[in-house]
């Protein structure tokens, strides 16, 4: 029997329950406008916070619950709050433009992870930036389009990596969000199972999105690790190292991921796209758990907690190789539950919803 956490489907959240996931709605935009000034004021904290806290533990949770973080998250919350204080344009997106937001979405991931080398590692005030931006950018498209079509399955730059990573949830959680199904976007990456980048390839910007993803992020990420922080305005200098190292690991392992799915039969497709994701997630968590404690590539990158004097040098080895077989398992070995990440609300009729 599929896990579901909290409700039946088709059921709303309401009272206790509601009260709950509002207060982690709050409490998690409270804390990343925590991070967002820390950057300002205490850099070197809100760096820490930022990309050797939050970061590192994102692939974990949209492997195991995606549903969660769908829930949770701050620039969801953003997102929604023109909808919730009443000025939402409610704009519904045709197909074309979803097919376009999500080539966008995958575009604005490979553009801002190499920045992170460039400045953003070593400067509060750029990553401050960088969550101001895209901020006002949830915030907008909240204001201009239907529910969660503009922002969290569209132009959110982590969506296409939720739904690379989150193919096997864990649990299915109720949904936070939405009170009833408005159809703004159609398959809705919250309740449909199975889930992944080309699970619709309805234009060709869908398409392209997907192969760009599913392929090339394993190449992209093993490429972004080759590459070192830069200081101050140093990395300006070095953007053909910054972009060049990761999309061309990019388009190898994209090349690979396209000779493979023309030669496998159609239904060995979604266990192509599985080792891929792995091959991800197992990529970036050999390079950064090591880097963490004091054992990465490059000596003073993307440290939490030196230990590199007090372990024994064994121990990044040990770390890589429980997430290859953690990771491995899970995505691409474990049993099929066929569960979605949050279960579907009661459909809304309205004359607006029936002409779609």
């Amino acid at each position: 029997m599929a896990r579901q956490v909290g409700m039946q489907a088709g059921e709303v959240l309401q009272g206790k329950t509601l009260y709950f996931w509002r207060t982690l709605q709050y409490l998690l935009f409270i804390a990343g406008a925590g991070i967002f000034f820390s950057l300002i004021f205490y850099p070197d904290l809100g760096i820490n916070l930022l990309w050797n806290v939050l970061i590192p533990v994102a692939p974990l949770i949209l492997v195991l619950m995606p549903g969660l973080w769908r829930n949770i998250c701050p620039l969801s919350f953003i997102s929604l709050l023109p909808r919730r204080i009443g000025f939402s344009g409610k704009k519904r997106l045709k197909l074309a433009m979803q097919g376009k937001f999500m080539l966008t979405a995958v575009c604005l991931l490979y553009l801002i992870l190499p920045l992170r080398h460039i400045m953003l590692d070593t400067s509060g005030w750029a990553s401050a930036a960088l969550l101001l931006l895209v901020g006002g950018g949830a915030f907008v498209s909240g204001a201009t389009y239907e529910w969660k079509s503009g922002w969290c399955s569209g132009l959110c730059p982590v969506s296409p990596v939720e739904k690379l990573y989150g193919s096997k949830p864990l649990v299915t959680f109720p949904n936070a969000q939405c009170t009833s199904c408005r159809n703004c976007v159609i398959p809705c990456p919250d309740s449909a199972p199975q889930i992944h980048p080309l699970a619709q390839q309805k234009t060709p910007e869908h398409r392209l999105s997907g192969l760009l993803l599913a392929g090339g992020l394993p190449g992209f990420i093993w490429g972004w690790f080759h590459v070192p922080d830069f200081h101050g305005m140093e990395g300006w200098h070095h953007l053909i190292m910054g972009y060049g190292l990761p999309l061309l690991s990019m388009a190898f392992s994209l090349t690979v991921f396209c000779l493979l799915s023309k030669t496998l039969m159609q239904d060995h497709l979604l266990l192509l796209i599985r080792i891929f994701s792995a091959a991800a997630v197992v990529c970036y968590y050999w390079y950064r758990l090591p880097a963490l404690i004091g054992f990465g590539i490059f000596p003073g990158d993307g440290v939490l907690v030196d230990l590199s004097r007090d372990l024994p040098f064994y121990a990044p080895w040990l770390l890589q190789l429980s997430v290859l077989l953690l990771f491995s398992w899970w995505l691409i070995r474990k049993p099929e539950l066929q569960l979605s990440w949050k279960i579907k609300p009661p459909f809304e009729k309205t004359k607006r919803h029936s002409r779609i």
